[in-house]
């Protein structure tokens, strides 16, 4: 069984999946770990099918250098893939899934994601650009809302 939880940025994706990891004792893997840079939501998207479900493992990011860093091994039989981008059509067609969006006021949002993260503040505006995106092809008739 695999958990996908998305949603955008700042509306608890990582609570919650930490939360339900905990109470259901499964590992939880964060896209924030392999994002490829602050334009890669949507090869993040892809690399959730190709990497963490087809090869069970990651490239993980290097932020500090901008980089890929080392691969991660993953061994699972259940796993919750917690971030923007872990919902598609391909990741839900991939063994037995349940997908969630958390959404919640975007102001709201910001600020719980800038708290967070300070530095995430000049991205803020390219990010919700490829968030629209995302979210724009999301299947969203295979998917539970849950608003914040």
């Amino acid at each position: 069984m695999i958990v996908l939880i998305d949603g955008p940025s700042g509306a608890g994706k990582t609570t919650f999946a930490g939360q339900l990891g905990a109470v259901l004792g499964w590992p939880v893997v964060h896209l924030d770990d392999f994002y490829p840079g602050w334009g890669g939501l949507a090869a993040a998207r892809d690399m959730v099918v190709r990497d963490v479900l087809g090869r069970r493992g990651f490239w993980r990011w290097d932020w500090e250098r901008n980089v890929r860093g080392e691969w991660v091994d993953l061994d699972y039989e259940h796993l919750i893939i917690e971030g923007v981008g872990a919902i598609s059509s391909e990741s839900l067609d991939v063994g037995e899934t349940f997908a969630v969006v958390l959404t919640a006021p975007e102001q709201v949002r910001r600020e719980r994601a800038l708290a967070r993260d300070p530095y995430y503040e000049p991205y803020w505006e390219m990010w919700a650009c490829q968030e629209k995106e995302h979210f724009a092809q999301l299947p969203w008739e295979r998917v539970h809302v849950i608003r914040g």
